[in-house]
Order: C-alpha cells, then sequence, then structure tokens
C-alpha cells in the first residue's frame, strides 16, 4: 500500500508519508514543492472488479467531496486547496494538513472525554456545520473519526458523501451511505438526509466522546441498523450536564430535535468552565482619625493624649470595637462573594 510513495503528483505534490487508509481511499503527508509547504493529499483506491460504471461512480463522489468542501471556508472546515489526476487517472484532492489526530483517534488512545472537553468539541463542529448547512451543504457522515484535533481548534472533514443542493445524487438505489452506528434513523429508513440528520449523527459522536463508546451497539452492522431505528440509545453515565444535549440531539423524531440555535446555546453554556471561587475578601480596617497611643512597658513619658483619655477605653469597649471591625471585614467578604 506504499508504493505510492515519493511520487510526484502534477509536478508539485512529492508523496511522503501514509497518514491512513480505508476502505476506498487513504490520504497522504505531501510537501508542495512549488510553495513549499507540507499538505494533505486524499487519494481514490478502488476494488480492480468494479466496472467503468461503478468507477466512474466513486471518482464523481470523490470531485463531489472536493466541490463541497472548496464552497466552505470557516475555521472549522478542512481547507481544499486542489484536484488533480494521479497518471494512471486516479483523482487526488489536496487539503492543508492538520496538526493532530482525529477525535476517534483521542478516544482510543484516552478514553472517555469530560463533558467540558466534549461540549467544546461539540460547540465548535456545530459552527462548522452551521456554515456548510447555510451553503446547502449536508454532510452526512460526521462521526468521530471525520472529526480531526489541532491544539484547541476542532476540524471537520471528509464531505465524501455530502449533499450538494442542486447536484444529482450520486447513491445507488437500495444502497445505504455512512457509518452505521452514527447515521440518523431516516437515513437507514432510506428517506433524504438532511440537516437533521448531520444534528443526530453530532448527537451521537459527542455521546460517543463522553461515554468512550457508541449510543447504540449490535453484533453486525445490520444489528447496529436495527438498533438506530427502534431501540433507545443506551443509558449514557459520564455525561453529566452534557445529558440534556444528547437527548435532545438523539429523538428519532427530526422534528423534534434541538435545532442549531438551540443546540449552540446549550452547548455554550456546557462547555464553558465553571467560575473560578473567589478568595475571602479581607477589607484592611480604615486606620481611625486619632489612633490611639501605645504605651511601651518600660518606656518613658509618651507623647500624647493625656491618660485621663486613655483611661476611657475601657476593656469591653475594646471587645465591642473589635467585634465591630470584623462584622464590618465579614460583610464586605460577603458582599464581594456575591456580586
Amino acid at each position: 500500500m506504499d508504493d505510492d510513495h515519493g511520487q510526484l503528483l502534477a509536478g508539485r505534490y512529492r508523496l511522503s508519508q501514509l497518514l491512513g487508509q480505508g476502505g476506498m481511499g487513504a490520504v497522504w503527508q505531501a510537501h508542495d514543492e512549488q510553495l513549499e509547504r507540507d499538505v494533505a493529499v486524499k487519494e481514490l483506491r478502488l476494488p480492480e472488479h468494479l466496472g467503468d460504471a461503478e468507477r466512474q461512480n466513486w471518482i464523481a463522489r470523490l470531485d463531489r467531496e472536493a466541490r463541497a468542501a472548496a464552497r466552505l471556508k470557516h475555521p472549522g472546515i478542512i481547507t481544499v486547496h486542489d484536484r488533480v489526476s494521479s497518471p494512471d487517472g486516479r483523482p487526488w484532492i489536496v487539503m492543508e494538513l492538520v496538526d493532530g489526530g482525529s477525535l476517534a483517534d483521542l478516544i482510543e488512545a484516552q478514553g472517555a472525554l469530560t463533558p467540558q472537553r466534549t461540549a467544546e468539541v461539540g460547540r465548535q463542529v456545530a459552527a462548522a456545520l452551521g456554515a456548510a448547512h447555510r451553503m446547502g451543504i449536508t454532510h452526512r457522515d460526521i462521526k468521530p473519526a471525520n472529526i480531526l484535533l489541532e491544539g484547541d481548534r476542532v476540524v471537520l472533514t471528509d464531505f465524501g458523501i455530502a449533499a450538494l443542493e442542486g447536484d444529482a445524487t450520486l447513491t445507488a438505489t437500495g444502497m445505504i451511505m455512512g457509518t452505521p452506528a452514527f447515521m440518523a434513523p431516516e437515513q437507514v429508513r432510506g428517506l433524504p438526509a438532511t440537516a437533521e440528520s448531520d444534528l443526530w449523527s453530532l448527537g451521537a459522536t459527542l455521546y460517543a466522546a463522553v461515554e468512550g463508546h457508541a449510543p447504540f451497539a449490535g453484533t453486525a452492522p445490520s444489528a447496529v441498523l436495527v438498533a438506530v431505528v427502534t431501540e433507545p440509545p443506551i443509558p449514557a453515565v459520564r455525561a453529566g450536564a452534557l445529558g440534556p444535549v444528547l437527548d435532545g440531539l438523539l429523538h428519532k423524531d427530526p422534528a423534534a430535535r434541538l435545532t442549531m440555535d438551540q443546540l449552540r446555546a446549550q452547548l455554550n453554556g456546557t462547555a464553558a468552565p465553571p467560575p473560578p471561587v473567589a478568595p475571602a475578601a479581607f477589607a484592611t480596617p480604615t486606620m481611625p482619625a486619632r489612633s490611639p497611643v501605645v504605651r511601651q512597658v518600660g518606656a518613658g513619658p509618651t507623647v500624647g493624649p493625656r491618660p485621663a483619655r486613655r483611661r476611657r477605653f475601657a476593656p469591653w469597649v475594646k471587645l465591642g470595637a473589635m467585634m465591630l471591625v470584623v462584622s464590618l471585614v465579614l460583610a464586605v467578604g460577603y458582599a464581594l462573594d456575591h456580586q
């Protein structure tokens, strides 16, 4: 599978490292020798037994991905630079190189994420999806493997089966496009995918992130598809404050799901870290205008008020004054803590 290592595409993109591969494609790191930068290049790998019609269908699918992503300009969506062909006619998409793994990689390596971290991922993906939906593009394959993480940046990628408004469908009759555990019920039933379908898939993705596993399980893909359509999700036990978001997205009825605006409002609240606990405020009491003079033992005569004035501060008066100062300090501290 590394036979393409070192290949020069379109006279400028030198393949250097295989980053990942699936059943129908692979992603390489390459060096753009004209602009002197590293890029990611996605190739389409087709089985030899495919007929001409099927090959053209898959090539059109890759072109669809390039067009879909190229129409979108958003920090949360992968940037497409070019579409080229190799000498043997295979199509390749040249994209920005995201310096980080996928959400699926992170879950596999570290286990479940915290609700706050999951909500932040969801907040950024929701913003990217909102931009795509406003352009008439439905992703149709939101899942952890298609979400890349680069530091604090979250990037949505792989628009390979995206539905573009105005494009003829590439899906053959009876063919299910998507990943079973993250497909919306209406997609499983063969109905057209909509923006609400993407929201379901995002809900399933966030569930997988915070729980460490997908919301529906089965011994085979077909069993998972049945569970998606007919069964409730596996009860979440780690979601915490994210629970209402998951419940709101994983409704079987698309009309009952959270809207994008509702989702983003809820995620903004969940992703925000709890406010820091302010230390107790102890204000320095204001010094009286005329401080009492303290006479040191063994010292000579002091300069200040006459002794007769000092004798007026009886012990109970001093105790009362001290209690008053303490009360004022506590009151100021309480007021600051409750601003």
